[in-house]
């Protein structure tokens, strides 16, 4: 087992496409170096869960700024599950966001600008003592630019649909595999053609294909190249 500990804190940034294990990564990584680690997906699923909930058009920029102020977003550590989960005002939502009909609207929530605002000061703040791993899609191009290691991760679409389905099902055994295909390529679509933050992999990010590759496996190749 690996046992590196940097002398000195850093930001990882782990970005990537939808159900290629970036979250599996990060929070590997954030165990293994007792860091922080931030879901920034579950940020803007909360704020969907929220639009959705108080019935805020998505193209309304007024209803949109209002509905914004009066959104909080706090992460607490579950000492049962050893994992972090998102608070919606208070609320704790973890299961509440990874439900299908808010994977259907996500990634329309978080194309709009003032989302992204919101959702990257806070993340910034966040980030501000250092000592985290925060995956997402534009992490390490606009949120922290400047980090010491940025990961781009992806694997083949055949793989992340059937993980993605796997998920899913056990949540809700009425899902089809046709259905979560189709809401990942469009969610693909949506994120790396959105005006603000698309997904794109940073010019000092590094590509971890993880298709074939085993949770340990993946895990020694990031760890390799933060000890680099």
């Amino acid at each position: 087992m690996l046992t590196f500990v940097p002398m000195k804190r850093k930001i990882i940034t782990i970005d990537g496409w939808s159900s290629c294990g970036k979250s599996t990564l990060a929070k590997q990584m954030a165990k293994q170096l007792g860091y922080v680690y931030i879901d920034s997906g579950a940020m803007y699923r909360a704020i969907t869960l929220y639009f959705l909930r108080n019935s805020i058009d998505f193209t309304n920029k007024k209803m949109v700024n209002n509905a914004l102020e009066n959104i909080s977003i706090e992460f607490e550590h579950n000492d049962k599950s050893q994992q972090s989960e998102i608070l919606l005002n208070g609320e704790n939502v973890e299961y509440l966001i990874r439900d299908m009909i808010i994977a259907e609207k996500v990634s329309d929530v978080a194309a709009i600008k003032e989302v992204r605002e919101f959702a990257v000061a806070q993340q910034q703040q966040m980030g501000k003592k250092k000592g985290i791993v925060m995956d997402g899609r534009d992490i390490g191009t606009t949120v922290f630019p400047k980090a010491e290691l940025k990961i781009f991760m992806t694997a083949d679409i055949a793989v992340r649909v059937e993980r993605r389905f796997k998920e899913m099902f056990e949540k809700n055994p009425n899902v089809s595999i046709e259905e979560v295909k189709d809401n990942l390529e469009l969610r693909d679509y949506i994120d790396s053609n959105r005006e603000v933050s698309p997904l794109r992999k940073a010019t000092d990010a590094i590509i971890l294909d993880n298709t074939t590759l085993t949770m340990e496996q993946q895990l020694k190749f990031a760890m390799h190249l933060l000890d680099k």
